[in-house]
C-alpha cells in the first residue's frame, strides 16, 4: 500500500493562491444546491426513519430501482437484483480486488490507466500486464495477445473519456473487445464514471451491452450529483455480485442510507435530467478554453488529446522531459497538475506526460494556468534536466 501521488499533490494544490488542474474534481457550481433542501424534505417525508437506519448491503431498494432506467439509457439492461450500491466507485474497485486477486494473479490494464484502480488492487499483490494503446485507446490485437500469453484474472478498462487521457474507445474496437472476452472466457471490469459528461459527438454503448456475462460494469453519481455522498454502483454476473456483497460487509456494512435516499429522489424526481444540461453548459466552454490555451501557449514538440467529454486532457512532450520537475517549477509559480508517470504500472514510462483537469476552473483561470505550465515546460527543456 502506498500513498496516492495525486492525493499528495492535492494537499499542496489546496494551498491558498494555487490554481489546481491536478484533481478530478467536479466544479462546486455543478452541485444542485438549490434543490438540496427540497430533496432532504422529500426523503424525510417519503422514507422517514428508514433513511437513517441500517440497510441492506446490496443497497437501498428505492435507489436500486431508480438506477434501472438510468442504466437502461446507457444501454445497460438490469433489474434491481442485478446491481449493488457501493461507497463510490472506489468501493467497487476494492471489493473486486478483495474477491478476485490472489498474490501473483495477473490483471491486464491499459497503459496508462487510472491510478485509483492500481491503488485499490495493489494491496492484494497482483502482477500487471499492460495493454498497448494509441490515440483512440486500447488496441484489440494487443488485448488478444495479452490474454493468449498470460493467465489473466481480469481486465480493467475505462473505455469512455478515459482517466487520464480523455480518450474514448470507438464502437468497432468495443465490439472487437467483446468478442475477444467471450473467446477467451475472460472478465472485464468496465469503469464508466464519465459517460454522461459528453460535450460533442454521439454516445457510444458500453462494452457491457455486447458481452454482459463477461463484464462487471461500474459507475457513480459523483460527477453528476455530488461526490461527497459517495454513491457508486456495480452490475455484474450473479456469482461475482454475490461475493462482492460479502466482501463489502466486513468493510462498511452498506453505503450511507441517507446518501442513497437522496440519490434515489434525485433520479426519480427527474432532477438529473434537468441538472445535466447545466453541468454540460458549464464544462463545455472550459474544455474549449483549455484546448485553445494549449494551442496558444505550449511550445513546439507537444501534442495533446481532444476529448469529446469527461474531465481530462493528456499532454505528451518530447523524450527526455521530466514532468515531475516541471510540476515542481509550476507549483513554485502557483499552478498544479499531475505528472503522467503515476498512471503507468511502470513509472519509468510516461516521464514526459501530463494530466490536466479542466472542470474545476473557469476559462480565464485555465488560460492563466496553462501559460504558467508552458513557462515551466520551456524552462525545464532549456535546463536540459539540470
Amino acid at each position: 500500500m502506498e500513498a496516492s501521488a495525486i492525493r499528495e499533490i492535492l494537499k499542496v494544490a489546496s494551498s491558498p493562491g494555487v490554481i489546481s488542474l491536478a484533481g478530478g474534481l467536479p466544479a462546486a457550481e455543478s452541485f444542485p444546491l438549490a434543490i438540496m433542501q427540497d430533496l432532504m424534505a422529500r426523503v424525510v417525508e417519503k422514507h422517514g426513519a428508514k433513511a437513517l437506519q441500517y440497510d441492506a448491503s446490496e443497497g437501498f431498494g428505492p435507489l436500486r430501482e431508480a438506477l434501472v432506467p438510468h442504466l437502461a439509457a446507457r444501454g445497460v439492461a438490469v433489474d434491481p437484483s442485478g446491481l449493488v450500491v457501493f461507497s463510490g466507485s472506489q468501493g467497487v474497485l476494492d471489493a473486486i480486488g478483495k474477491v478476485l486477486i490472489s498474490p501473483g494473479d495477473v490483471v491486464a490494464v491499459e497503459a496508462p490507466t487510472y491510478l485509483g484502480a492500481l491503488q485499490a488492487f495493489n494491496p492484494y499483490e497482483p502482477r500487471y500486464a499492460e495493454i498497448a494503446t494509441d490515440d483512440h485507446g486500447l488496441l484489440p490485437d494487443s488485448l488478444d495477445a495479452v490474454l493468449t500469453r498470460e493467465p489473466v484474472k481480469f481486465v480493467y478498462l475505462v473505455p469512455t473519456f478515459q482517466n487520464p487521457t480523455g480518450r474514448t474507445l470507438p464502437l468497432a474496437r468495443r465490439l472487437a473487445v467483446a468478442e475477444i472476452l467471450r473467446r477467451h472466457g475472460t472478465l472485464l471490469v468496465e469503469d464508466d464514471p464519465y459517460s454522461d459528461l459528453r460535450y460533442t459527438g454521439e454516445r457510444v454503448p458500453p462494452i457491457q451491452s455486447f458481452a454482459p456475462e463477461n463484464v462487471a460494469y461500474m459507475s457513480t453519481l459523483s460527477k453528476t450529483f455530488a461526490p461527497g455522498l459517495r454513491v457508486g454502483f456495480c452490475v455484474a454476473p450473479a456469482p461475482l455480485l454475490r461475493w462482492l456483497v460479502v466482501a463489502r460487509q466486513g468493510v462498511d456494512l452498506h453505503t450511507s442510507t441517507l446518501g442513497q435516499a437522496l440519490a434515489a429522489e434525485y433520479l426519480v424526481g427527474g432532477h438529473l435530467e434537468r441538472q445535466l444540461p447545466k453541468i454540460l453548459a458549464l464544462y463545455r466552454p472550459r474544455r474549449e478554453a483549455i484546448l485553445a490555451a494549449l494551442s496558444r501557449h505550449l511550445p513546439a514538440g507537444f501534442r495533446w488529446t481532444q476529448p469529446e467529454g469527461g474531465m481530462f486532457v493528456w499532454v505528451e512532450g518530447p523524450a527526455g522531459l521530466d514532468a515531475v520537475r516541471v510540476n515542481e517549477r509550476a507549483l513554485a509559480a502557483g499552478v498544479a497538475f499531475v505528472p503522467g508517470r503515476y498512471f503507468f504500472v511502470d513509472e519509468e514510462q510516461g516521464a514526459a506526460t501530463l494530466r490536466l483537469n479542466f472542470t474545476a476552473a473557469d476559462p480565464e483561470t485555465l488560460d492563466q494556468a496553462v501559460e504558467v505550465i508552458a513557462a515551466a515546460l520551456i524552462a525545464e527543456l532549456a535546463a536540459g534536466g539540470k
